[in-house]
């Protein structure tokens, strides 16, 4: 079914001048150009570029327009492309196929030009691992999304083992509204946070403590950036998904355990998870991940089918595979290298993009470009595939009831893990792969632990 959505763009013979992007490995093939930004240095001082990553490489977009190489260097496309995120350029979705075409015209291996050209190709790259990239969206507002049905029920099974998956799952797209100004890009470090923890289940009488969460997790997720949005009051139709959706990021929503399960009930996550959500700095389009587009959602023959407004074309199920890596200070200072702990698929979400997206606008909800939607923790049907530490360790409920006993993770270094320490990275990744087409990546996403404010 992917393939009614494929054109040239996805041509995998296609190659570039830019040599890395031609290594089957990469994230990054002249078929992607993921979407970036980043400082750019001019004369003593920065600001924000807008690039797209090509092999081991940045190509600063922002300065192709000013050369005029994407048309008039004083027309709109070249304003838009001078600002200092993409959000202009996500708000008016047919320019994004009209730059992709000229981009990979730029970057053919074919292509000519002369010696302006030239000059461009030594002016306009920058190797990514000495360029400071920031944010390449403005995000105003921020939802996160609980989509993966198997996440749901493995976390229901915690604290409901009677009945894990509560009655409206099947029927609505759960979610609730984050906190966008606590949103940063991968690499910063992300700060333990501190908050009420619930007294011990010894000492009910104590009541609760306030202190360094004890129980800090990562949730492996994707984040869908909004495109051109809609009116106040005025829903989004599925047949307008396409027009509506302008790409997709890595996004680790950090979770305080602890916290979250004093405060949750009853109106659901607060301070256990607005402390920070880290996102990898590259937008993947849904231009370039089209080769991967598949029937979806999936259901079982016994679930009841989506009301109406939530039937969309019925192949936005988007084969993307999902990993988590950890590497604790220990290893670092050992030298020993990131241990994988899960590996996902995106493909078994019960919900699909199209259908966070649609609901969330059913209401009326103005949507703005650059607006972040969350899909919650991806998590699958093996051990291998869960997408949190809160459901890694757990060996589920004994004849009593009862959780049983969590099972730490083995690191290289000897040391074990059932929730994060100070000095822990976790390094997210992910990517598409299909028989006939390039590899699409989405970089990485990173994130390394402080210790908490002194209280």
């Amino acid at each position: 079914m992917a393939d009614k959505h494929v054109n040239a763009s996805h041509d995998q013979s296609m190659k570039s001048w830019v040599e890395s992007a031609n290594d089957r490995a990469t994230d990054f093939p002249i078929q992607n150009l993921a979407l970036c930004a980043f400082q750019a240095e001019h004369d003593g001082h920065s600001h924000g570029h807008l690039g797209v990553a090509i092999g081991d490489q940045i190509l600063d977009v922002s300065t192709l327009a000013m050369s005029g190489l994407l048309g008039d260097p004083e027309g709109e496309l070249a304003y838009m492309l001078h600002a200092p995120s993409w959000n202009f350029i996500a708000a008016s979705p047919h320019l994004w196929g009209e730059v992709r075409s000229k981009l990979q015209e730029f970057l053919h291996a074919d292509a000519g030009g002369g010696q302006k050209a030239r000059r461009l190709r030594e002016k306009a790259l920058t190797p990514i691992a000495q360029t400071k990239l920031i944010l390449p969206m403005t995000v105003f507002d921020y939802t996160d999304f609980y989509a993966s049905k198997h996440h749901a029920s493995n976390v229901g099974a915690m604290f409901r083992p009677d009945n894990p998956l509560l009655p409206n799952y099947k029927h609505v797209p759960i979610g609730y509204h984050g906190r966008a100004s606590s949103i940063v890009v991968s690499g910063t470090p992300v700060r333990r946070p501190l908050g009420q923890q619930s007294p011990p289940d010894a000492e009910p009488a104590a009541g609760p403590g306030f202190g360094p969460c004890k129980l800090l997790d990562y949730e492996m997720e994707l984040g869908l950036y909004v495109g051109a949005g809609n009116q106040l009051g005025e829903p989004i139709a599925a047949a307008d998904v396409a027009q509506q959706l302008f790409g997709m990021c890595i996004l680790n929503d950090w979770s305080a355990r602890d916290l979250q399960k004093w405060e949750y009930q009853p109106l659901g996550p607060f301070l256990a998870k607005n402390f920070a959500s880290t996102l990898s700095p590259f937008v993947i389009t849904l231009d370039a991940l089209a080769p991967f587009r598949g029937e979806g959602p999936l259901r079982d023959s016994g679930d009841p089918q989506p009301l109406p407004y939530l039937r969309g074309s019925g192949d936005w199920n988007i084969d993307i595979t999902v990993e988590v890596w950890i590497q604790s200070e220990q290893m670092r200072q050992k030298g020993l290298a990131p241990l994988r702990i899960s590996r996902g698929s995106f493909k078994d979400m019960y919900w699909t993009i199209d259908q966070l997206l649609v609901h969330h606008a059913s209401n009326g909800c103005n949507l703005q470009a650059g607006d972040l939607l969350g899909s919650g923790t991806i998590s699958g049907p093996t051990a291998e595939a869960r997408g949190c530490l809160l459901e890694i360790t757990w060996q589920g409920n004994g004849p009593d009831g009862k959780a049983l006993p969590r099972k730490p993770i083995e690191l290289p270094s000897g040391e074990t893990r059932t929730f994060l320490a100070d000095g822990d990275e976790v390094i997210m990744k992910a990517y598409c792969e299909r028989e006939g087409y390039r590899r699409i990546g989405f970089g990485e996403c990173r994130g390394r632990i402080v210790p908490a404010p002194a209280v």
